[in-house]
């Protein structure tokens, strides 16, 4: 299966790079199946971080080597994702022991939602009532360096 991985630079080796922010997943190494939405997160990166070419870094995944890794997998955004990704987003991190976890991906027009959400404006049902029409992309977050090991470079594309 090939990842993508976008970013400011050519990423060759992975790394699982501290928690700068809050992210859905916590601290880790981010790909998605979706070139598009890697590209998106390249052009993002080239602004917050002021500079650099974006890029989209091609990873094939072992999906053998998938099977000796602990993988948190949330098929859809549902109520087990988003307590996840709350306390992951509020800092209250939750890591569950995981090598992988693979889930939808909190986007610019679902943050709104889980912002009103994370302010208690929303509960939980109403924010997943809100989530659901949305099509959202998967990401995989690679939390160890096993993860990391399952990923192999092929080559970089521009977006």
């Amino acid at each position: 299966m090939l990842l993508y991985h976008g970013s400011n630079t050519i990423v060759e080796k992975p790394k699982r790079m501290p928690l700068a922010r809050a992210l859905d997943f916590g601290a880790g190494f981010y790909l998605t199946t979706s070139f598009e939405q890697a590209a998106k997160w390249a052009a993002t990166t080239v602004l917050r971080r002021s500079g650099g070419t974006a890029a989209v870094s091609v990873f094939e995944l072992d999906e053998a080597a998938l099977a000796d890794l602990k993988v948190l997998r949330f098929p859809v955004a549902d109520a087990d994702w988003l307590r996840f990704v709350a306390r992951n987003r509020t800092l209250r991190l939750d890591d569950s022991g995981c090598d992988v976890v693979v889930g939808p991906v909190a986007n610019d027009n679902t943050m709104p939602v889980l912002n009103l959400f994370f302010s208690g404006a929303y509960t939980e049902e109403e924010a997943l009532r809100r989530l659901l029409p949305q099509r959202l992309k998967d990401q995989y977050a690679m939390k160890t360096e096993a993860a990391l090991a399952a990923l192999r470079f092929r080559e970089v594309r521009s977006p």
